[in-house]
């Protein structure tokens, strides 16, 4: 069975920074917090959520919360990771034990140019000036605003 709780705490990329930090050795919250761009309070629930799942331990002393990795909480996970990962490497090797041939690349020649025949332009004869079109009546404006039409949406109308 997989050792969900840590695996949770170790699923957040801040967190496995916190236990690479505390792996050099117990530190204060404010060395810990001083490595991230984040707030002290974020940092604290991040440390709440290893400390939970028992990887890490706080300790007071005077004014200063000194955290420390347990290390060998690990065990789990690695022993986890032991079972299931010799059956994946043998699904692994069995499914590349059937090797498929590349099929051999097709060469396609590059097409012939083609020789355009000289073009003959025929002279084109200026069009006769059109009339201009006489003005089109404005409809008088009424003295309320109309209604905006109706909006057709993918046949409904609204």
């Amino acid at each position: 069975m997989p050792p969900i709780k840590i695996l949770v705490a170790l699923a957040d990329p801040t967190r496995c920074r916190l236990i690479e930090i505390l792996h050099e050795g117990p530190q204060p919250v404010h060395v810990l917090a001083a490595a991230f761009k984040i707030s002290r309070p974020a940092i604290s629930r991040h440390l709440r959520v290893l400390k939970q799942a028992g990887l890490i331990s706080e300790k007071k002393l005077g004014r200063e919360n000194r955290y420390a990795l347990h290390a060998h909480r690990l065990a789990p996970v690695q022993r986890w990771l032991a079972e299931v990962l010799p059956a994946a490497k043998t699904a692994a090797v069995a499914e590349s034990a059937v090797v498929v041939a590349a099929p051999e690349p097709v060469v396609v020649p590059a097409p012939e140019p083609i020789a355009a025949a000289p073009v003959k332009l025929a002279r084109v004869k200026p069009a006769a000036k059109a009339k201009p079109e006489a003005p089109v009546a404005k409809p008088a404006a009424s003295p309320r605003p109309s209604e905006p039409a109706a909006v057709s949406q993918m046949g409904f109308d609204f």
